[in-house]
């Protein structure tokens, strides 16, 4: 088993399904890996355009095996202060098992920014999400 970090670039999303009819929507990401997760920053009023730039680590094994160990997933989330909870906006699964296992033959791998469907918990459209993946090795 080969060591090393995934960094994930969450870019911005676009065309997300509007959650609030009244005020624009506050959204943020909850990035998942294996046990792992991270959460953005709320990008406030940016409504079904937000912009987020930010950068987050995960530790990532190889070892040829179950392809769904190998997943991220990113679920958009509309922060409600007045309701008391976070209302679901979509999400999106992204598996980079081919990332890691070229950066720990090669040492190191990258994908460039790239946009991926957003959908709903009934499969539907929802908008979508750009994202920039690399791997490293642990030296």
């Amino acid at each position: 088993m080969v060591g090393g970090t995934l960094e994930v670039t969450l870019v911005e999303a676009r065309s997300l399904k509007n959650m609030d009819f009244i005020v624009k929507m506050n959204p943020y990401v909850v990035i998942q890996y294996g046990n792992q997760k991270h959460t953005s920053t709320t990008a406030k009023g940016q409504g079904t355009k937000p912009v987020w730039n930010e950068k987050f680590r995960f530790d990532a094994e190889y070892h040829d095996g179950e392809d769904h160990k190998y997943m991220l997933l990113f679920r958009i989330m509309d922060t409600r202060k007045l309701l008391n909870h976070d209302v679901f906006v979509g999400e999106s699964k992204m598996y980079v098992k081919d990332v890691i296992a070229s950066g720990t033959e090669k040492g190191k791998a990258e994908l460039g920014v790239a946009k991926y469907r957003v959908v709903l918990q009934d499969k539907t459209y929802a908008g979508e999400i750009s994202v920039a993946l690399a791997f490293s090795l642990n030296s």
